[in-house]
């Protein structure tokens, strides 16, 4: 695990001095080493590195090929990098100088070039290299996005980065906002590539590489893998074996993906919520495991944010060395001013909170944590799905008209006014009806299953009605096999989107500000494709999301220790908001220092605090992006 920067450009004055500036801000994600190269071109590099595989100065980047043409810094792991040594031994007579896969990265590269290396690569990564014959730097991301990578062109220069503090430190740097990508921002929680909250700043997008030469002609993105054709592909040739077949190749497959990313020349975890997927991963790595794995969880002293027993259930079943704590609201709280700097640009998903917390009671006995991260996405697991798919069979044959009719209606009757009604008829059945209730009144306007995916993933309906002079970007839309239904469509949206622009970023950010490496085994490069292969009914039974894979965890873990409402990893944010946090929302969000930056409109703002504030609605999410956006405007 690594931070990578460099830029291509000869009109700048003592790059050397810029380069030690640009990966000094990411020594927090390579602890261990740093080191910088450039050429007489105006090409640079550095590297800042986490010691995890070759812990031994072999492994230090940037790193040359044996033939002197490829210099690379890269950030990830190579999984497979026993297997391409021997690929590379068996074809030349190579003197390896260690054991690092960076080494036998920058070697395949060497050995098959860029293109050619990449569909045999099996890890996480973003990379960068130079190609001393063409002249030519070539940007890669990996197929999920586990690794971020930006990218632009400024003072006549080609910049990149992990993060965007190290180009911040480039000469000149132009923070120029982008209001575009500030309203997908407020729709998402989160920034989705290519975009950047930076005019002219771009996230490279997953399955993406961008070369540029020395001339810094302005390339479009090329593709090296589709999620979404991998998904078309996965249906014209979908698994045909049994449901119990499908189980079995799903626990072989999963335990291979397992096995070899518990590889680690540093001590080795994984994270532990007690729910489905974390567990299976855990299950699975104590399977293979002669030692007691080590396990991390989080405890909140709220009963319904708390999930630590639950996982330590789990843990005692598999006979895990377990590590919890109990954090209190305050512990929590005491994160929320280092958010703007974690995240490097505007992030609004408040499981960051928790995320950091546990990553650094991880990183106190490990450096390396699986997660379970990707199973939702794979196997069918947010609620979304079924509720959409539900709530579009009721309304789907009613008429455009006569649905906004009744969301007219609906929305005529005030949130708590349905919360009274719904005490008075249910006790406390249904808390929170009336928000629920204006939600789906404003679904009840979709054209479509995917129109109502949207609504559903929007935080904000309309961005635009709540920023100044400025014009959302469209949502990417994809093309997909005419045989692939509205669910599918939306997991796979998700895998494409909400995966690496939300939960991805926030597992990257908040183990990385630790230094601590986290590793996905449900994103492998067999995993993937296999998950995309197999039939809805396959995924979601009788209801229940993620069947296939839980009967994989049955065979480790009895089924009522598992089965439970998802809780999710969330914290009591409406809360804190109307307590300990009031006066920092009071300050961030006061009328006349909105009208001064110039961003939003103070009015629906406003209505939003005053609304929340009263109980009248809880919009703890909306304001959050918003206020997120204004803590990291603050740091700028």
């Amino acid at each position: 695990m690594c931070g990578i920067t460099g830029f291509i450009g000869t009109q700048i004055a003592d790059s050397i001095q810029v380069m030690h500036n640009m990966i000094g801000t990411l020594s927090h994600r390579g602890p261990d080493n740093s080191a910088i190269w450039n050429d007489l071109n105006g090409v640079n590099m550095a590297h800042s590195r986490l010691s995890i595989l070759d812990i031994s100065e072999f492994g230090n980047q940037p790193i040359f090929s044996k033939s002197g043409r490829y210099v690379m810094v890269f950030n990830g792991e190579i999984y497979n990098h026993h297997e391409l040594r021997r690929k590379i031994d068996r074809l030349s007579d190579i003197q390896w100088s260690g054991s690092s896969d960076s080494e036998t990265l920058i070697e395949m590269i060497s050995f098959f070039g860029v293109k050619r290396a990449l569909p045999k690569i099996k890890g996480m990564f973003a990379i960068s290299v130079w190609d001393t014959k063409e002249n030519k730097l070539t940007l890669i991301r990996d197929r999920l996005g586990e690794k971020p990578l930006y990218y632009g062109w400024q003072n006549n220069s080609f910049i990149f980065g992990s993060e965007l503090k190290s180009l911040q430190k480039f000469p000149g740097f132009r923070k120029d906002i982008d209001r575009g990508a500030l309203a997908l921002y407020l729709r998402y929680n989160s920034i989705p590539a290519p975009h950047s909250i930076f005019k002219n700043i771009y996230k490279l997008s997953p399955g993406a590489m961008i070369s540029v030469g020395l001339d810094l002609k302005e390339n479009k993105e090329e593709f090296y893998w589709s999620t979404i054709e991998e998904a078309n592909i996965g249906k014209r040739e979908s698994f045909s074996g049994s449901y119990s077949s499908a189980v079995d190749a799903l626990q072989f497959k999963l335990l291979d993906a397992v096995d070899s990313q518990m590889h680690a020349d540093v001590p080795l975890g994984a994270f532990l919520s007690g729910g489905v997927d974390s567990s299976a991963i855990v299950a699975l790595m104590q399977e293979q495991s002669s030692e007691k794995v080590k396990t991390f969880s989080i405890g909140f002293e709220e009963a319904e944010y708390n999930e630590a027993k639950y996982a330590k259930s789990v843990a005692n079943h598999l006979g895990t060395d377990h590590h919890d704590m109990y954090v209190t609201s305050k512990d929590a709280l005491n994160v929320v001013p280092l958010l703007p700097d974690m995240f490097d640009e505007p992030f609004a998903d408040s499981s960051q909170i928790p995320m950091y917390l546990v990553s650094k009671i991880a990183k106190s006995k490990v450096t390396v944590c699986l997660s379970g991260d990707g199973g939702d996405e794979l196997f069918g697991g947010y609620n979304r799905y079924l509720v959409a798919s539900k709530f579009w069979s009721k309304i789907s044959n009613i008429p455009r008209p006569m649905r906004g009719g009744l969301a007219y209606l609906i929305k005529a009757v005030k949130p708590d006014t349905w919360d009274r009604i719904s005490d008075l008829v249910y006790k406390d059945r249904y808390s929170g009806l009336g928000s629920k209730l204006h939600k789906g009144a404003d679904s009840l306007h979709s054209e479509n299953i995917d129109d109502l995916y949207l609504n559903l993933i929007s935080q904000v309906k309309n961005p635009t009605e709540w920023l100044i002079n400025s014009e959302e970007y469209p949502s990417l839309k994809y093309r997909f096999d005419s045989k692939i239904s509205g669910i599918e469509r939306m997991m796979i949206n998700d895998l494409v989107g909400y995966l690496p622009t939300d939960i991805l970023t926030k597992v990257d950010r908040t183990t990385m500000s630790v230094s601590l490496e986290a590793r996905t085994p449900f994103l492998d490069k067999e995993i993937v494709p296999f998950a995309l292969s197999l039939t809805l009914e396959y995924k979601i039974r009788s209801g229940v999301g993620k069947s296939v894979l839980r009967d994989v965890l049955y065979r480790y873990v009895p089924r009522g220790m598992i089965e439970r409402p998802k809780m999710g990893f969330s914290v009591p944010l409406d809360e804190w908001l109307r307590g300990p946090l009031r006066d920092w929302v009071e300050s961030l969000l006061d009328e006349s220092r909105l009208r001064q930056e110039g961003f939003f409109y103070p009015e629906p703002i406003r209505t939003l605090w005053s609304e929340h504030l009263s109980g009248q609605r809880n919009w703890a999410n909306q304001l959050w992006n918003v206020l997120m956006f204004q803590a990291w405007l603050d740091e700028q």
